[in-house]
C-alpha cells in the first residue's frame, strides 16, 4: 500500500489495516456505482478520499486498487474531465500526481448546480418550441421552475455550510 502523508489525522497511515481500507473502498464504490457513477472512476475517487494527502500517482492507485495502468488512466481521465480530480506533473519527471480538492463534496454540488442551470436553459428552449400551453410544454416549464428553485436553494445551502464550517474551525 502506498505511503500517505498526514494532514492532521489522528492516526498515522501506517497504523491502518490495508485490507480494511480496500474493503471500505469497495463498499463505498458500490454505493457510488449504484448511483450511476462509473465503477473504475468511483474506485479511484474513493482511493483518493482515503489518502491523507488526497494525492496519489497512477502507480500508487494501480497498486492500491489492484488495477491495470490502462484502467487507472481511463478512470483518472474521466475524473479530470468532470472536474473532480486534478492532474499535476512532477518537475523533471513524466509522473503525474492526481489529487482532489479538500472541498470535493462542495465542488460536486457546485458542478451539479451548473448542470441544473444548463438543463434549465435548454428546457426553456424546449418550452418555447413545444408551446407553453401544450401538456409537454407546461410539464417542461414546471421542470425549469424546479431547477431554478433548486439552484437558488443550493447557493444558500453552500453559504450556510461555509459559515458552519468556519464556526467549527474557530472553536
Amino acid at each position: 500500500m502506498p505511503e500517505h502523508r498526514r494532514t492532521g489525522a489522528s492516526r498515522p497511515a501506517t497504523d491502518r489495516d490495508p485490507a480494511a481500507v480496500r474493503g471500505f473502498i469497495e463498499r463505498f464504490t458500490a454505493l457510488l456505482s449504484q448511483s450511476g457513477f462509473p465503477r473504475t472512476p468511483a474506485r479511484i475517487f474513493v482511493a483518493l478520499l482515503t489518502a491523507d494527502s488526497s494525492k496519489l500517482t497512477a502507480a500508487e492507485l494501480g497498486e492500491l486498487l489492484q488495477a491495470s495502468p490502462a484502467s487507472i488512466s481511463g478512470g483518472v481521465r474521466y475524473l479530470v474531465q468532470i472536474g473532480l480530480v486534478t492532474a499535476e506533473g512532477e518537475p523533471g519527471s513524466r509522473r503525474q500526481h492526481y489529487w482532489m480538492s479538500e472541498h470535493v463534496w462542495q465542488d460536486i454540488i457546485r458542478l451539479r448546480d451548473r448542470q441544473f442551470a444548463l438543463w434549465a436553459g435548454e428546457l426553456s428552449n424546449g418550452v418555447a418550441v413545444l408551446g407553453p400551453d401544450s401538456p409537454a410544454g407546461a410539464r417542461m416549464a414546471g421542470t425549469v421552475r424546479y431547477f431554478e428553485f433548486i439552484s437558488g436553494e443550493l447557493g444558500g445551502l453552500l453559504a450556510r455550510w461555509d459559515a458552519r464550517k468556519a464556526a467549527a474551525e474557530s472553536d
